[in-house]
């Protein structure tokens, strides 16, 4: 994707006031709630650090004084293949991206082999954050969240890269984990769900990890049933197989152990699936199924045929599942001087494609859903919807602490 807004990216946000009062059931102990509690403003439960950090980018020494209605918030994921910004402002119940970024890093190259951050993946992806801090200084930004996923997870140096980061671009990056990761993709791209009833399946296709969540929808945001995060993503995955080889029987037979090994890696919850499944109702189309990830929204890319990757035609989509498998067979089948001739794969994504389609297909045994929806949104989303919302609270407290002081008067 360009390093520039995508044509037409606007991102509906539904009621704040609705998100906030329907997130707080989950099924599961252990699952997380879409929505965190609004800390009180100057609480311990505030984020101080990310203000700090903005006023430290734009060498401001104090955070109050904007403009509520130009304020911009700034969203950085940093993941084990690409680097994204994206940049927005309320407006409304919605809110419009003002700017946006991203850039495949390929942080997580080499890890499964040595277990660290390599010198020039580390050198790629600070260079792409410069890029990030750049942009916040030059955007009136409030407020800003940068995490970093499963790459800095794994590796031995995690935490010394986190702190090279800071030191050089003023970034703060924050190391989540694989609930939050899991929370926030669902957070962010829940609204592409098709309509209907029981539960459905979100998923996450990463460059280190897949999230699955089973959510069941509400009337605002959906409850989290169940999740599961295995760290099999398209990085990861392709570089714990042998190499491809150089006939179609070969890489066939490659791609058939990369089925394999996701399979297995999904065996307890593909059969705490197969249990919800059994709640689903008769007659209503079947299971649903959203994917967020390169992968979902390159395969919908193929299948429209595009000349050059398109979000508009992209993001919302709904394609046939067996579409989806057909392209995922064909494509697992040619090699890479093949693959890198389609538009809308290339040579960044030839070699790691088809550890997604493996990926994919896996997710489509154990939820076979007739149709998959796409969303070219995901975690970035989710922390703007979640700081935005939270900021919209906080300010209700300050005002409802003053009417009361007045009151009291």
């Amino acid at each position: 994707m360009a390093d520039d807004i995508p044509p037409g990216w606007r991102q509906e946000v539904r009621s704040e006031r609705d998100e906030a009062q329907s997130a707080a059931s989950t099924a599961r102990d252990d699952a997380p709630p879409l929505l965190p509690d609004a800390p009180t403003p100057g609480s311990p439960g505030e984020d101080p650090g990310a203000r700090q950090q903005i006023a430290r980018l734009r060498g401001e020494s104090d955070w109050h004084g904007a403009a509520q209605h130009k304020l911009s918030y700034a969203a950085i994921d940093l993941g084990t293949n690409n680097c994204r910004l994206l940049i927005a402002r309320p407006a409304g119940e919605n809110f419009v991206v003002v700017d946006a970024f991203s850039r495949v890093v390929r942080l997580g190259e080499g890890l499964a082999q040595t277990g660290r951050l390599s010198e020039e993946a580390m050198d790629r992806a600070v260079g792409a954050l410069k890029v990030c801090a750049d942009k916040l200084r030059r955007r009136n930004v409030h407020l800003a969240r940068s995490v970093a996923t499963e790459a800095c997870r794994r590796a031995t140096n995690g935490a010394e890269f986190i702190e090279r980061v800071r030191h050089e671009t003023g970034i703060a990056l924050d190391i989540i984990s694989a609930q939050e990761e899991a929370r926030l993709a669902v957070l962010g791209c829940h609204i592409l769900l098709e309509p209907g009833l029981g539960p459905a399946m979100i998923f996450d296709i990463g460059g280190g990890s897949t999230e699955l969540v089973l959510i069941e929808s509400g009337p605002t945001v959906p409850r989290i049933l169940d999740w599961k995060s295995v760290p099999w993503g398209v990085v990861s995955l392709t570089e714990s197989c042998v190499p491809e080889g150089d006939s179609r029987e070969a890489r066939l037979e490659r791609y058939a152990t990369m089925r394999r090994m996701v399979s297995d890696s999904f065996a307890d919850f593909a059969e705490r699936a197969a249990r919800v499944r059994q709640t689903l109702p008769g007659g209503q189309g079947g299971p649903r199924l959203l994917g967020t990830s390169g992968t979902v929204t390159t395969l919908a890319s193929v299948h429209l045929d595009l000349p050059q990757y398109d979000r508009r035609a992209v993001d919302g989509l709904n394609v046939p599942a067996q579409a989806m498998r057909d392209i995922s067979s064909k494509l697992s089948g040619m090699s890479p001087a093949e693959r890198r001739e389609l538009p809308c794969i290339g040579r960044e994504r030839a070699d790691l494609v088809v550890a997604g389609c493996a990926i994919l297909e896996a997710i489509l045994d154990l939820w076979p859903a007739e149709r998959l929806g796409v969303a070219d949104r995901g975690i970035r989303e989710g922390i703007l919807r979640s700081m935005m919302t939270s900021a919209s609270l906080g300010e209700r407290t300050r005002q409802a602490l003053r009417q009361r002081g007045k009151d009291c008067a």
